[in-house]
C-alpha cells in the first residue's frame, strides 16, 4: 500500500512516516518505480511506534523498544527497564513541574495586583525576590 493509505491506517501523517524511514525506523519495500509500499507488517510497526510516541518515549526509545518487538526471544525485562526508566523521567518531571507549582503559586499570592508598582513576581524574575 502507498504511503497515504499507511497514513490513514497507522494515524501518523506521511511526513512522520518519511521521517520514520530517513532515520530508519521503518523499512517499506519499494516498488520497481521507487514507490514505497508498506505492508502489513510495517502497519503495526507504525502504529506500534504512534502508541509508544504517545506514551512519551524518544525517538531512540522506540528503536529500541521495536527491536525488541521484532525479537520474539526477547526478555521482557530488557522491555520493562526501558519503562521504568522512562516512568522515573516522568515522575522526575512531574516533582519539577509541582516545584516550580510551589513557587510561582507564592509569588501569586504575595502580588498584590492593584495599581501600585510593586510586585514580587516582577521581583523574582529579576533576581531580587523573596525565591532566592
Amino acid at each position: 500500500m502507498n504511503i497515504s493509505i499507511a497514513s490513514e491506517q497507522s494515524g501518523l501523517p506521511s511526513k512522520t512516516i518519511r521521517y520514520y524511514e530517513d532515520i530508519g525506523l521503518v523499512r517499506p519495500a519499494r516498488t520497481g518505480n521507487g514507490y514505497r509500499n508498506y505492508s502489513g507488517t510495517d502497519i503495526h510497526e507504525l502504529r506500534f511506534l504512534q502508541r509508544a510516541r504517545s506514551l512519551g518515549f524518544s525517538v531512540d526509545e522506540c528503536r529500541q523498544l521495536l527491536a525488541l518487538y521484532q525479537d520474539r526471544n526477547r526478555e521482557s525485562a530488557d522491555v520493562k527497564a526501558i519503562a521504568e526508566a522512562k516512568l522515573a523521567e516522568i515522575d522526575r518531571k512531574i516533582a519539577e513541574l509541582a516545584s516550580l507549582r510551589r513557587v510561582l503559586n507564592h509569588l501569586v499570592e504575595h502580588c498584590q495586583g492593584d495599581d501600585r508598582p510593586d510586585c514580587p513576581i516582577i521581583d523574582e524574575l529579576a533576581g531580587e525576590g523573596m525565591a532566592h
